[in-house]
């Protein structure tokens, strides 16, 4: 049997709100994105989901439909030589994207797969439907509206999620929610800035242990709605993270959320809040600090720095 899916992306402003999706028809799509993104970004997740959401049927083929010659050439032509010398390009530079293209070689490996370029925008059903969904996530994004995630693919953990299962159940691309969680915002969004009273003392606690569940941090479309554009993180391995380099290792390996103790919460201004707090979990306790901004009426974490407690 072949499975046949058209992929698409879709970015306002290229960088700017992006989208994804892919279609088989219309019991078996999903969508996703980001606040802030490129088309090709979006182009290379939603061929990235549609492996994710079908590894459960692995010796089935996979028939994608891409308008992207880029999508396309990266995975057929160019990601093997880019692999072999370590991820960079002939000149020397480094691959772009290449966090979405590590999982993307993982994914493909041992999959029956063939890719068909279709013409964007003329009329191919299957990448029309898929097109429309993408920019649709975007304007999400743009508008602060919201839109399904899709149905996902029968038999898929992602579909089970999107059925009812709980998020310990979730795996990487869970959900693909384009909206903020309307209970967890509603007081923010009503002024432009807001003291730091005890409700949004709560709800900055809340985000924060939010970022800290392995089912949302396996979902990278919720991730990037809680991370600030710029974010930026010095993490308990002394590694460096940017927010593209965080959404590209969703799905790594995670652990059970760790146990937290607040030590304080402080507004630094109207829109600042710095959150530090300690961490216990598997791989010991850790010493925390965190900055939030709230841009738009909402809260995004701008920094995050962690230390391990001797």
């Amino acid at each position: 049997m072949t499975i046949v899916a058209a992929a698409d992306g879709s970015a306002l402003g290229n960088p700017g709100p992006a989208g994804w999706a892919w279609y088989v028809d219309d019991s078996r799509w999903r969508a996703g994105g980001w606040p802030h993104g490129t088309n090709n970004q979006g182009e290379l997740m939603a061929v990235l989901d549609l492996f994710r959401s079908t590894e459960h049927v692995p010796d089935e083929h996979l028939r994608i439909l891409c308008d992207s010659q880029y999508v396309i050439n990266c995975i057929t032509k160019w990601m093997a030589g880019w692999k072999r010398k370590g991820w960079r390009k002939a000149d020397g530079k480094p691959v772009l994207n290449v966090d979405l293209l590590k999982d993307i070689d993982a994914a493909i490996a041992g999959r029956d797969y063939s890719f068909e370029w279709v013409k964007g925008h003329a009329g191919h059903d299957l990448n029309e439907a898929a097109d429309v969904r993408a920019r649709a996530v975007a304007i999400a994004f743009q508008s602060g509206g919201a839109v399904p995630a899709g149905p996902g693919y029968p038999g898929s953990a992602a579909a089970a999620a999107e059925l009812g299962a709980t998020g310990a159940d979730a795996v990487s691309g869970r959900r693909a929610v384009a909206h903020e969680d309307p209970d967890l915002f509603s007081s923010l969004l009503e002024g432009d800035f807001e003291p730091l009273t005890s409700s949004v003392r709560d709800q900055i606690i809340t985000l924060e242990q939010e970022l800290l569940r392995p089912d949302v941090r396996r979902d990278s479309s919720r991730v990037a709605v809680l991370l600030h554009p710029d974010f930026e993180e010095f993490g308990v391995s002394g590694r460096m993270w940017t927010r593209d380099a965080m959404l590209g290792a969703m799905g790594a390996d995670i652990g059970p959320d760790p146990d937290m103790e607040v030590l304080d919460v402080a507004l630094l201004d109207e829109a600042t809040a710095l959150m530090t707090y300690r961490t216990t979990g598997r791989e010991g306790s850790a010493l925390r600090s965190s900055l939030w901004r709230q841009t738009g009426g909402q809260w995004r974490l701008r920094f995050h720095q962690g230390t391990p407690e001797a």
